[in-house]
């Protein structure tokens, strides 16, 4: 596909204040950028957009000094710099925000925003209450509410990636590098992101935002760069281009509806939850899924989503209350279990739960597989573990050489597409997705929507987490509300509206007017008797 000209952006009368030309950087087998061309204005919000492995976050690790180019220059207000290592790009003023979160666990908030710039007193020793001072300024200034004295391991997910923005903004750099900086933050708070951004460009810094999330491109950026395959298609106006034209320059093919149809009919409970309870998480949560069923659990961050399902699966086991699958009780809450009963889990964090990173494709796939895929002397059948390896990475387009390549060696989401991939060679009769598109590009989800769809037709009861509504209710044929560890209402997809799930999810619905939720909500005392059907 060519790149459409029309949609070229004029000239900037403005001299860039940063322009890397030619850029190439090569990987083990991975040509990652391929002579690639950047320019960023002052005062300006600029995003990358691409398929994963498109080459975005390479290019941006080599501004930010992780990476060293093998090829091409850069230049900084009209002078050409070289930056060797992190500590030279924030010489140069430039600060970045990553996608993957790794704060130092057994310190404190405080000591993370300073982590190697600590203020140091009269007599050479760390000046904490000013550290503390200088910490709870910024954390005001971001808009979070936390004490600098906490631990980063007493945070949540939300919580630490909020920190590590306040990180960014302390190095009062010229130019701010966030890679996908609301994928694990509330609603509230990508509003305050956004009013920080704001601040930022009107004091003529700029912001170089990655994202997969398109709404927030068209909110928040002033020009969108897309790259495609380590290669550089073009620089647009943010308000010369569509969300379909963007589509189409990044996946250099045409989507089909995003969320696909699905017209099997529901069978019988494959998956059932009584009173399932862990003290301090949650409590008397209960509903069931039947085959073919995609069953949705939405709510804020916090409300308790996760901590369900990995109780379910047996990561965390319940305090009490039982799980039946296929009509038969759980006896033993563990993985190894759950795994047996034909169960799989795609985990939140694919780096802390989700894979083995030092390993590779083909392992990964098949480490919940292994007695299937392993002789009775427990050796392991190469040859079908291979073809099994190189089917799932055909049909989920995982970018790399070979199945032999190192999962460290992976995009984010080319190492989502191998977790999934993983769980589905299992054949599970019953599916748990926490999260399963978080960062994965547009054409990437869509594919990945098939392949859910694919499997409920098979008769796979699946229950589906997402912090996207779009992808909730255009996915789910019945909707479970969480708030606050409780099941607050369970919501039938023709009847779900994004307004109606909110109020539930803040507790809100009461106070509301009866046309804002959903017109025939069922409360848990009646959601039994609900009659499922088809998602048309």
């Amino acid at each position: 596909m060519t790149d459409d000209k029309r949609l070229s952006p004029a000239p900037s009368k403005t001299a860039p204040i940063l322009e890397m030309k030619g850029i190439c950087k090569r990987f083990p087998g991975v040509l990652a950028l391929d002579n690639v061309d950047f320019r960023l204005y002052p005062g300006k919000v600029h995003a990358l957009m691409g398929e994963n492995g498109a080459g975005k976050s390479t290019l941006m690790k080599v501004l930010a000094g992780l990476h060293t180019p093998d090829e091409g220059t850069i230049t900084l207000s009209g002078q050409k710099i070289v930056i060797d290592a992190p500590r030279r790009a924030m010489e140069y003023g430039i600060a970045m925000i990553h996608q993957e979160l790794n704060p130092v666990l057994e310190m404190t908030i405080a000591e993370n925003l300073f982590l190697g710039r600590e203020f140091i007193g009269p007599a050479r020793f760390i000046d904490y209450r000013k550290m503390n001072r200088e910490a709870t300024k910024l954390l005001d200034y971001i808009g979070v509410d936390i004490n600098p004295g906490k631990y980063m391991r007493e945070l949540t997910v939300s919580q630490m990636q909020m920190v590590e923005i306040a990180k960014a903004v302390s190095y009062n750099a010229n130019i701010i590098i966030m890679d996908e900086p609301t994928s694990a933050i509330t609603t509230k708070e990508v509003d305050r992101l956004f009013e920080i951004i704001r601040l930022l460009k009107s004091e003529n810094k700029c912001v170089i935002y990655i994202t997969h999330k398109m709404d927030e491109i068209f909110a928040i950026s002033d020009e969108i760069t897309v790259f495609r395959d380590g290669r550089y298609i073009g620089t647009y106006d943010t308000d010369s281009i569509n969300e379909l034209e963007l589509i189409r320059l990044m996946v250099a093919r045409d989507l089909n509806e995003m969320f696909p149809e699905k017209t099997c009919q529901v069978g019988q409970v494959r998956l059932k939850v009584e009173n399932l309870s862990r003290k301090g998480y949650f409590e008397n949560v209960s509903f069931e899924v039947k085959a073919g069923e995609i069953f949705g659990l939405a709510g804020l961050i916090g409300a308790g989503r996760t901590e369900v399902v990995e109780s379910i699966f047996g990561v965390h086991p319940p305090d009490s209350g039982r799980v039946l699958v296929d009509g038969a009780p759980i006896e033993r809450y563990n993985p190894k279990s759950s795994i047996k009963k034909r169960m799989g889990l795609v985990t939140e964090d694919r780096k802390l739960s989700g894979l083995i990173l030092p390993m590779n494709i083909l392992d990964n796939i098949a480490l919940p597989s292994l007695p299937q895929l392993s002789t009775a002397f427990g050796l392991l059948k190469v040859k079908q573990t291979a073809k099994v390896s190189t089917s799932f990475m055909e049909s989920l387009r995982i970018k790399a050489p070979s199945h032999q390549t190192l999962v460290m060696n992976l995009s984010g989401g080319n190492q989502q597409k191998v977790i999934l991939a993983k769980w589905m060679a299992t054949e599970p009769s019953v599916m748990i997705f926490d999260e399963p598109t978080r960062g994965i590009d547009v054409g990437a989800k869509s594919e990945i929507y098939k392949l859910v769809v694919d499997m409920a037709a098979r008769g796979v009861a699946i229950v589906m987490i997402s912090s996207e509504m779009k992808e909730i209710l255009g996915m789910c044929d019945r909707i479970m509300v969480m708030r606050q560890g409780s099941a607050v209402a369970i919501v039938e997809r023709s009847d779900a509206t994004q307004e109606g799930l909110l109020l539930h999810a803040t507790g809100m619905a009461d106070k509301s007017s009866p046309e804002l939720l959903a017109p025939q909500a069922q409360t848990l005392k009646d959601a039994s008797q609900a009659e499922l059907g088809g998602r048309t």
